[in-house]
């Protein structure tokens, strides 16, 4: 099943969502996402006394984290201590793979 062209959108550094969109688009409450905030596991573009604003390409980190703190009975505590280390390895495997790119066009 496709969703209907006006549910597709791109999650990318351009795009912005309020912390309420990323609450229902990752399935954790507002409360849950501040604790992220707090933690420093999430990091908004700005906020104001009124509203947090963050990068949509954020959407698909906060999902994964969301998906195996209910998968591991995690507190949000654990799971911003996930979120580093998910970061962590994405950026570990950024740099092997442009290490194996360099090499092979040696």
């Amino acid at each position: 099943m496709h969703p209907a062209p006006s549910e597709v959108t791109w999650l990318d550094s351009r795009e912005t969502v309020s912390l309420q969109e990323l609450s229902r688009a990752c399935g954790m409450s507002a409360d849950e996402l501040s604790e992220l905030v707090d933690y420093g596991a999430l990091a908004p573009l700005a906020s104001t006394a009124q509203e947090s604003v963050f990068s949509a390409d954020c959407i698909v980190r906060v999902r994964t984290v969301s998906k195996l703190r209910l998968d591991f009975d995690l507190d949000v505590y654990t799971a911003a201590i996930l979120m580093g280390y998910l970061d962590r390895i994405e950026e570990l495997e950024r740099q092997v793979r442009s290490l194996q790119a360099t090499r092979s066009g040696v």
